[in-house]
């Protein structure tokens, strides 16, 4: 920075006495000395220097405000900032408080937002979070079940068909689901000496596998008296839950079964169920043992019958 102009000395000062002569014109200006400033304009345009009237004029000067039209433009806060558009890229923002921790503490907190982000992607990507399609194994749930079910092992013991079997069929983009009841009749009774029951459950959206064996598994603690046993050789995982209160009478009680079965995130089950009373024709029911080798056999039929 050059140094700031001299003033010229005031008229009413008087040059230091001398013997020499008085001379008529002014004396020559000292080498070290600048010529006298010339007269500044009224309007002084603001510049970036602290001392008034610089030398050098504005267009020198790169620190000086520019100018639009003749007209200065009105100054920024910081008198010292470096204006877009004379070769430099404006100013980066500086953070607002804490200096340079409160700086690398917001951009760490940014790079943890980008990496949780990823990482969150990722797991979407490993676990099929963004739609990857459901596992179910070429599974269908036909509009008919009664009609696609393979129960065919009860009809030496129930040979009369059900006329009028309850059947319905679910369909949306999170289940589908078919479901078919029927009655079990000998061929001298006026009624149904027992129930069959048969249900698939197509998950499209969500894994069954922990739900269904937290279910089937542990069906013997939130049910009293009923045995669960699993069962090797059909789906993924299966169960077989069977109850016996007949205690050996044709006359009261009860026999009941069912074999669930999860094959991916195809879910199924076959449930019979047999009541007795005084009142019934049925006097030699099956037993457990039989019922249970039917439910077995005509679960595997019937699993293949649903594939493709």
């Amino acid at each position: 920075m050059s140094t700031p102009p001299q003033q010229p000395p005031s008229s009413s000062e008087q040059p230091p006495s001398s013997s020499a002569p008085q001379q008529s014109s002014p004396p020559p200006p000292q080498p070290d000395q600048p010529p006298a400033a010339p007269p500044q304009p009224q309007h002084t345009q603001p510049t970036a220097y602290p001392y008034p009237s610089p030398q050098s004029p504005p267009a020198q000067n790169p620190y000086a405000q520019p100018t639009v039209a003749g007209q200065p433009v009105p100054p920024q806060a910081n008198p010292y900032a470096v204006q877009p558009g004379y070769g430099y890229p404006p100013p980066a923002a500086s953070p607002a408080t804490g200096g340079n921790a409160a700086g690398r503490a917001v951009l760490w907190a940014l790079v943890g937002a980008v990496v949780a982000s990823a990482a969150w992607a990722g797991g979407l990507l490993l676990t099929g979070g963004f739609g990857s399609s459901a596992d179910l194994r070429g599974y269908r749930a036909p509009a008919n079940l009664c009609s696609s079910a393979d129960y065919s092992s009860f009809k030496d013991e129930y040979p009369v068909d059900d006329s009028s079997p309850t059947k319905n069929v679910m369909k949306d983009p999170a289940l589908d689901q078919s479901y078919c009841s029927l009655s079990l009749k000998k061929t001298s009774s006026s009624y149904g000496d027992a129930y069959l029951s048969i249900e698939v459950d197509l998950h499209k959206k969500t894994d069954p596998a922990p739900e269904f064996t937290a279910t089937w598994k542990n069906y013997g603690d939130s049910h009293s008296d009923y045995d669960v046993t699993p069962v090797q050789g059909i789906g993924d995982e299966a169960y077989l839950v069977t109850q016996d209160t007949s205690n050996g009478s044709t006359t009261s009680g009860s026999r009941y079964a069912t074999l669930a079965v999860r094959d991916g995130w195809m879910t199924y089950t076959m449930y019979y169920s047999a009541y007795f009373s005084s009142y019934d024709s049925d006097t030699d029911p099956p037993s457990l043992d039989d019922v249970t080798g039917w439910l077995k056999t005509d679960t595997k039929s019937t699993l293949e019958q649903l594939k493709g």
